[in-house]
């Protein structure tokens, strides 16, 4: 590489990733396959519009690529039609928002102090500016069970356009079957934001909302699906003419999607991230990946228990998927940034995060968030959980020693590089 500047950068970020542990529940490691396509020629490539509807010419590889997208999304979550151009989890929610509502229109979404997204109405965000966001969230916060009673109530009086399933913070599984019956009774468009967990959906390790009769599905193309970072936007439903003016109707949602998405939000999708997609949407596909979404959850349901047996209150007692948040100021009197800086310096990654009924600031909360996928694909078990429980522990419990913390560091580094990165073969820098 030419660029030395960005080449040592981008060294160093390697480095950090060998020799430390990603706990964050949000972030994995990417295959060199998928790598390669994201560095691929696409990247030269503009391609507005759909594949067959192009507004520049050169187009027969940017179609293939897109269609086989497009198909190996359909066929892997059981959807009708897939929109693989959004280019995040955001945007794609954006779009449905756009696709189905009218300004003033209600949806209905979970707290975000209790596990839910901020773009299911926080708010902070534009689209509170608006629609109209009620809530729902946690009963019973020693279980972690939904509150769907007080749902129901809530959705029968403001009748919301959208009833939306979905989290980025909640460790338990959602009950889709009420979901729907309470969605249907008032009417609403079944909406999953499934970023979170769409890769355990697809290993089949987690029940797929299509299944209780969900009429859409947004999901980012990271996480637990392994793929780049991107958006998706699968739908149960005909596609029609993208551009053609339809009544919003379900059987016409497919159409209206890819038309707020195009030319709504977006101009060129991003080729070469489509083709890294179409890498990712191959791998998970595969059988061995259904063993991957397994052991996510092994991973963590153990992580937890060690966790607990250490002295960490969490959230909800204990996991049913891929995350963990912990009550740390309520275990060990420290904030959550403080744990999150504290793990960084033992090449520990996790991230600060609000809990419910949090009684301290956003940017210095009570909890701490971690999760399962991106060690487990690097190849951890069951059987490493206590050392990586025990090494969060005795970091936060000596805090002020740099001695320790210096000593716990190198421990992790070692452990660490017995696990090589996915994308560590075939590189030529």
């Amino acid at each position: 590489m030419n660029d030395k500047e960005v080449e040592k950068l981008i060294l160093a970020e390697r480095k950090r990733q060998r020799e430390g542990l990603e706990l964050i529940p949000s972030e994995n490691y990417v295959s060199a396959d998928v790598l390669t396509a994201l560095g691929s020629e696409f990247t030269n490539k503009y391609s507005e519009g759909y594949p067959g509807k192009r507004y520049y010419g050169g187009q027969d590889f940017t179609d293939k690529v897109e269609t086989l997208a497009i198909e190996r999304a359909k066929k892997l979550f059981g959807s009708d039609h897939a929109n693989v151009q959004p280019h995040s989890g955001a945007p794609a929610n954006v779009a449905v928002y756009f696709a189905w509502l009218e300004p003033g229109d209600t949806v209905m979404g979970m707290r975000l102090d209790h596990g839910g997204h901020l773009t299911h109405g926080h708010p902070v965000t534009t689209m509170a500016k608006l629609y109209k966001f009620v809530r729902y969230g946690i009963g019973n916060l020693e279980t972690g069970e939904i509150d769907y009673d007080l749902m129901r109530e809530v959705a029968l009086k403001e009748k919301p356009k959208i009833l939306l399933a979905g989290f980025s913070g909640y460790p338990r599984n959602l009950d889709y079957a009420k979901f729907a019956k309470i969605g249907n009774e008032v009417g609403a468009l079944l909406m999953a934001d499934m970023a979170h967990i769409a890769g355990l959906i697809a290993g089949k390790a987690l029940p797929n909302p299509f299944d209780y009769g969900f009429h859409v599905m947004t999901t980012t193309t990271h996480k637990t699906l392994r793929g780049p970072r991107g958006g998706m936007i699968l739908t149960k439903g005909t596609p029609g003419n993208p551009l053609k003016a339809v009544e919003k109707t379900f059987d016409n949602l497919p159409t209206l999607i890819d038309r707020e998405v195009f030319p709504g939000f977006q101009g060129g999708p991003h080729m070469n991230n489509t083709a890294a997609k179409a890498v990712a949407l191959g791998e998970a596909a595969k059988p061995e990946f259904q063993d991957y979404a397994q052991q996510i959850l092994k991973n963590a349901k153990k992580l937890a228990d060690e966790m607990m047996s250490r002295g960490f209150k969490l959230v909800t007692n204990g996991t049913d998927n891929h995350l963990i948040m912990a009550d740390v100021y309520q275990s060990f009197k420290v904030d959550g940034r403080e744990v999150q800086d504290i793990l960084d310096k033992v090449n520990l990654s996790a991230n600060c995060n609000s809990i419910p009924d949090d009684p301290l600031p956003p940017f210095r909360p009570s909890g701490l968030r971690l999760g399962t996928p991106a060690m487990t694909t690097r190849g951890l078990k069951e059987e490493h959980m206590a050392q990586i429980a025990e090494w969060i522990a005795q970091a936060i419990k000596n805090r002020n020693d740099d001695k320790i913390l210096n000593k716990l560091s190198i421990e992790v580094k070692e452990f660490s590089l017995q696990f090589p990165l996915p994308s560590d073969k075939n590189r030529c820098l």
